[in-house]
């Protein structure tokens, strides 16, 4: 049976406990303060067994048995061929760990890390085994939302990459691959902007913060929930994408004062190229009939659930 180490047992760990438990995996869970383990085990199970009544588990129980609390940092790294550390989120922190996971584990296991803004070059450089560490950043929380952006340090081996979008992927999660380093990865650097423009727009008087939330929930995120923007602007147009671009390009980059250039151009040609060919349009209108059956059946299950 495989195993995997997993260092903190905050929030973001113990919800990887679960991810990796419920694909198979013998889970080792440690965490320098002992007061963090307390409840961990427990917490764990209770999580398992929600997901066991959405019919996204099969057996809670046999899979809550296989995480277990490691008295120390080489009893959780004994026999791991794949260590996910969760430890607090600055440099300092991220550098200590480091070095004794380096030191510690065996020297083909694969060290994550899931720090939401730290690239990996910041704290591996010094280290023997750097070639097989790598930024894992999870979106909160990871047994509910798969997405894993997978960030690699000039000196990542590909290898290490390849083990490790191969590993989410077995584990049910849905790994990115970010190509090179960037602060905050690209989930983060997405979210801050939006979130910065909803401040704004609130703190300027255009809108209220609950009828904000409501453009979001009610809107953008109903799409966003299963398609990307990509995706959702080459629907959004008879043309696809160079259709929208040209269409709505110059409204856009005033609404964000942006580089009209971003939309045209080399620069157009360069996300079509990375896109693929273009969608004709009857294939459009195909797609078109998707999203809509999609966003009906998110509709429903949205008035079946509570409020509460």
């Amino acid at each position: 049976m495989p195993r995997i180490a997993i260092i903190g047992a905050g929030l973001i760990g113990r919800s990887w406990a679960i991810v990796f438990s419920r694909a198979g995996w013998e889970v080792a869970l440690h965490d320098a303060a002992a007061a963090a383990t307390d409840n961990a085990l427990a917490m764990v199970a209770d999580g398992l067994a929600e997901l066991q009544q959405h019919g996204l588990v099969d057996d809670a129980r046999n899979a809550a048995r296989r995480v277990r609390i490691a008295s120390s940092l080489a009893d959780a790294l004994e026999g791991a061929c794949y260590v996910q550390e969760n430890t607090p989120e600055t440099l300092e922190a991220k550098r200590a760990i480091f070095a004794e996971l380096d030191r510690l584990a065996a020297a083909d296991a694969i060290l994550a890390s899931s720090t939401s803004t730290i690239v990996a070059s910041l704290f591996t450089d010094k280290l023997k085994g750097r070639h097989r560490c790598l930024v894992a950043h999870p979106v909160n929380p990871p047994h509910l939302v798969p997405l894993v952006e997978l960030v690699g340090a000039p000196w990542t081996a590909t290898e290490t990459i390849a083990k490790a979008k191969a590993f989410y992927e077995a584990v049910g999660q849905v790994p990115i691959l970010v190509k090179r380093e960037i602060e905050g990865f690209i989930l983060n650097r997405l979210q801050a902007v939006l979130l910065s423009e909803a401040f704004r727009l609130v703190e300027n008087g255009y809108v209220t913060p609950q009828d904000l939330d409501k453009t979001l929930k009610d809107g953008l995120g109903l799409r966003w929930s299963f398609m990307g923007p990509f995706e959702t602007i080459e629907l959004n147009a008879p043309g696809g994408i160079p259709d929208y671009c040209h269409r709505y390009g110059p409204s856009l980059s005033r609404l964000s004062a942006a580089d009209p250039a971003i939309y045209s151009g080399e620069s157009l040609g360069q996300i079509l190229k990375q896109w693929g060919k273009p969608l004709p349009p009857d294939r459009i209108a195909t797609r078109m009939r998707w999203r809509d059956r999609r966003l009906a059946a998110l509709r429903s299950h949205i008035r079946s659930q509570s409020a509460d």
